[in-house]
């Protein structure tokens, strides 16, 4: 579905780069994340320095809303401190000088509104960082740093918040530290966030949307699960492909510690994980994870299992390997399969199979 332009984020851009030539004409939605995808020096950071207005494309025209902050045929460009927006860069850039309060304030003086204070104590609520305002940045972990830096980013009131990439100079327990809590603004906030990485996780867990880039290109925009149920034509491949799927938790068993998870024409069970009955939750199959079968599966430890048929066939990044999609109504699964095991079950598009999902991620 085509966003509403009145609520959306509108971005047409031509800007040349060394060794390519950046044109994206894109409709964003105006809520949500929308994760900016590709290789390096595909054109993500570019697109995103547009939109904050640190580049000025030789031909360009950005919208948010109503709001019009770039326009080359009008002659029109409102410079970068005229946009109400929020920026975080790879690494935060905190004043060691100033405790964490006084960083979060420091942002504000320049756009002092009378919702300020309440934005500042919205922006520490989410962030979970009020145990951290009167430390020193120099006393604080990279995941900590990097919180106070996307707080400091919320607390001026943005139309929009652009991330550059702010967990590539994490290591893994950093970034597991930051992910739920990028999770919980994306679920609670009504702001569109423009995210830039080329990490397939973070992809797969915060992703409402995607542009994928190559070469200033774009080769793939929509909704996440569409984009990642596209077997043929795969912005990832290999161990990391996967899809995304959306539920609602319709029951929890107590005694297994499990909670079943309904999908339209299917459910899905997981590890409990403090969920509540009526709760929307995002799951995520990685597609070296799903297995066929021709017949339904009896007296199996694997306990997801559904009806479905192959949509395509598609080879994979290792010549042993296939992609194979499958679907069910709304709900599409791809399976990394060999040629063997194609061969031995004469997949074909068309072929009604049973998949069977051997293990279930659940990232909210």
């Amino acid at each position: 579905m085509t966003p509403d332009p009145s609520s959306s984020l509108l971005v047409n851009i031509e800007l040349p780069r060394k060794g390519f030539r950046l044109q994206v004409d894109l409709v964003l939605p105006a809520q949500g994340i929308t994760v900016l995808y590709g290789v390096s020096g595909s054109g993500k950071t570019s697109l995103l320095r547009c939109v904050a207005g640190l580049e000025r494309p030789e031909r360009a025209k950005i919208v948010i809303g109503n709001e019009v902050w770039q326009d080359s045929d009008q002659r029109l460009f409102v410079p970068t401190h005229k946009r109400l927006l929020g920026y975080v860069f790879q690494e935060a850039s905190l004043f060691e000088h100033l405790n964490v309060r006084d960083n979060l304030q420091f942002g504000l003086k320049q756009r002092h509104t009378p919702q300020s204070s309440s934005l500042l104590d919205t922006a520490i609520s989410l962030l979970g960082i009020g145990h951290l305002l009167h430390r020193q940045p120099a006393g604080l972990s990279g995941g900590e740093r990097q919180r106070v830096a996307i707080a400091r980013a919320l607390a001026c009131g943005p139309q929009i918040l652009l991330l550059d990439e702010p967990m590539s100079a994490l290591d893994q327990a950093r970034r597991d530290e930051v992910m739920p809590w990028l999770e919980k603004l994306r679920d609670q906030l009504k702001l569109p966030m423009l995210y830039v990485t080329h990490s397939a996780n973070e992809l797969q867990r915060l992703a409402d949307h995607v542009v994928a880039l190559e070469q200033g290109r774009v080769v793939a925009s929509g909704p996440i699960h569409d984009i990642l149920g596209n077997a043929e034509h795969p912005i990832i491949a290999g161990d990391d492909a996967g899809s995304v799927l959306i539920g609602r938790v319709s029951d929890l068993h107590s005694e297994w510690q499990m909670a079943r998870i309904t999908l339209g024409p299917a459910d899905f069970w997981v590890s409990q994980n403090n969920l509540a009955i009526g709760q929307d939750v995002r799951l995520l199959v990685m597609a070296r994870d799903v297995s066929i079968t021709q017949e339904k599966p009896e007296h199996t430890s694997i306990q997801n299992h559904l009806p479905c048929q192959v949509v395509s066939i598609a080879p994979d990044t290792h010549p042993s390997q296939l992609r194979v999609q499958l679907r069910r109504d709304n709900i599409t699964l791809t399976a990394r399969i060999t040629q063997r095991a194609q061969a031995m079950l004469q997949l074909q598009p068309g072929q009604s199979v049973w998949a069977q999902v051997k293990s279930v991620a659940l990232v909210k």
